[in-house]
């Protein structure tokens, strides 16, 4: 009897052996690894656009007030006491002053960073020459 005992549980011992070595060893990271980190994923590097995509964004600019409306966010960005401000809303005596507005995109949520080459291209006043000018053609 205790021989048969015996036996059922060498048995039963080599069974479990054999039915979760082949578990343990199909385990990834089974085991210390020192020095290695997380695999990452394949691409471009973090500082390279990614495959030719740029996050386009859509201004509208007022020449004639220095303003920018960020189309999406529903944002403007002003020029106050030589420092550049973004809100929902613009102060009064700029919405007064805004007029015509030209559509501007670029890749960058900072539109302000672009104002030196916008004043020079955009002056005040010049959108509406622009316009006659292109009707009697």
């Amino acid at each position: 009897m205790k021989g048969s005992v015996f036996c059922r549980l060498a048995v039963l011992f080599i069974f479990l052996l054999f039915v979760s070595f082949p578990v343990a060893c199909d385990i990834k990271g089974f085991g210390i690894h020192v020095g290695e980190g997380p695999k990452k994923k394949g691409g471009p590097p973090p500082h390279a656009p990614a495959h030719g995509y740029r996050a386009k964004y859509s201004y509208h600019y007022y020449p004639s007030a220095y303003v920018y409306y960020d189309t999406s966010r529903k944002v403007y960005f002003y020029l106050e006491g030589g420092a550049w401000k973004m809100s929902v809303s613009l102060p009064y005596y700029l919405k007064v002053k805004l007029g015509d507005h030209v559509t501007i995109e670029m890749d960058t949520d900072k539109p302000h960073t672009k104002f030196e080459e916008h004043k020079k291209k955009y002056p005040p006043g010049q959108l509406k020459k622009k316009k006659k000018s292109e009707k009697k053609k």
